[in-house]
This record gives structure tokens, sequence and C-alpha cells, in this order.
């Protein structure tokens, strides 16, 4: 994800309960100073470390509520239930059909909500995000998910994380392990006041910035992908800048571009 201009100040704060070797590792992994909250003056977010999660904190009068993975209960588990399996339109843009089950690289991996059905549908993910932030949180909700009774076999077998730019690791892939879909979720473009995305949307906007290098990203998945790249996108808006789509899948506010490729396997 591309930088963005957005003065980005960050500690690392360990709650009482929190372990602290865990928190140590952490804030140096990071290159983030280790703090107490009471020092925070000057910072505009606080990556927590509780002693049931990591959150990502925005400070200030207008802050978004804390951020964080939870793939067990929530929106996540919700969506798990009721998001209608396979009729649902990430599964058929995907292509996840009959015995079909197709190898998925998320390139964009985010928070990993669409990774994380996509494997409840079957597929095995590899989830790539380079912003290391936002990686820490996506690491921190994987492995509290693996504890799951219900979803940790599906989230150890089929979800691996990676951080990395997306477009090196499309760009350095050997043939062996290239995937049946790429899966790209760039950052929306920017809404006007009256149609702001969610909080903890905006929060992972000023961390990780506009992903204004998705038409190169774009490239790069079709350069390696044996089946077909899928771009998510706001309904209406355009496609990316490159070559247009084959077909499209269109749902009430979000539009999937499907660019087939045939390669062989």
């Amino acid at each position: 994800m591309s930088s963005t201009s957005f003065p980005f100040r960050i500690g690392l704060v360990r709650e009482p309960s929190a372990d602290p070797a865990t928190a140590t590792a952490l804030a140096a992994e990071l290159a983030l100073p280790l703090i107490s909250e009471a020092s925070a003056p000057g910072l505009t977010h606080l990556l927590v470390l509780t002693s049931v999660r990591l959150e990502l904190r925005e400070l200030g009068s207008d802050a978004a509520g804390p951020v964080y993975v939870d793939f067990a209960a929530g929106a996540a588990a919700h969506r798990r239930r009721f998001g209608g399996g396979r009729n649902q339109p990430l599964a058929r843009a995907v292509g996840v059909k009959g015995s079909n089950v197709p190898t998925v690289i998320d390139a964009t991996a985010g928070l990993g909500r669409d990774a994380f059905i996509l494997a409840v549908l079957g597929c095995t993910v590899r989830l790539v995000e380079r912003e290391p932030i936002i990686a820490a949180l996506l690491r921190d909700g994987l492995q509290r998910a693996v504890r799951a009774p219900d979803i940790g076999p599906l989230v150890s077998e089929r979800l691996r994380l990676i951080v990395a730019d997306g477009r090196t690791y499309l760009r350095e892939l050997p043939e062996s392990q290239r995937p049946d879909v790429v899966f790209l979720d760039p950052m929306y473009p920017p809404r006007r006041k009256a149609a702001l995305s969610g909080k903890a949307m905006r929060l992972l906007r000023r961390l990780a910035g506009d992903d204004d290098d998705a038409p190169e990203l774009l490239v790069a998945a079709l350069a390696c992908v044996r089946r077909r790249v899928v771009v998510k996108r706001p309904r209406l808006a355009p496609p990316l800048a490159g070559p247009p789509p084959g077909f499209k899948i269109v749902a009430p506010n979000t539009r999937f571009d499907v660019y087939p490729v045939n390669r062989p396997a």
C-alpha cells in the first residue's frame, strides 16, 4: 500500500495483564517505542497489547473505535454462517463451484475478511500484506482463531500470512507456487464527507495510504496467475487502469471485476 502524508505517530502500549516479553518483541519487530498510556501526548495512535488481543486505537476527540481482527465472533462469524455460501458474489467471482476449489493469493490482505470467507468455502489462501502494523493485527487474529474449536482446523490448514509487497511477491513466485486465482481489494477511492466509509476503514487508510500502485499490482497478478484475477471495487467506481475485465459480478454495494487467464496448469 502506498504511503500517506497524514502524520501517523504511534507507540506500543502493554496493558498490565499482557505478557511483557511479547510486547517487547513486538515493539522491536515494528520499530515502535514501548510506552505507558500516560506518555501518549504527541502520538496519533496506540498499538495496544491486551491480555486478549492486539488493538490499534486512534487518539483524539473524533477517534475511531479500536481496530482488531476477530474471525471467531462478530461480523466474521455472522458472515460465515449467513453470508450465502457458494452463491455469494465473492465465491462466484473467484470460481468456487462444485468440486472446483481454487488456490488463492489475496495480495491486499488487509484485515483478512474476504480471505477468511474463501477459506470457509474450502480455498487455500495465502494472505499477503505489506503494512507491518496491519500484518501484526492480522497475525494476532489468525493465532487466536487457530485456538477456536469451531474454526481452528480450517484456519491452520487453509490460511497463511506473508508479510511482503504484493507486487514483489507475485513477480518472484516460482512457477510451482503460482495460484489459480489472485484476489485484489485495493483501498477504495476516497469518498466525500457525506459518504465516508466506516471509522475502521478511515483509520486503515490513514495508516496504509490510498493504494495508488494498484494498477501495477494488477499487471503483476495477470503475469503469474493460472486462471483469473479478481478485483473488488465499489459498485460505481471505475475499473483499475489497465486491460478491461472479462466480466463483472455486481452486488448492491460492491463489484467484482474478473480477468480470466488461460494458462496451463
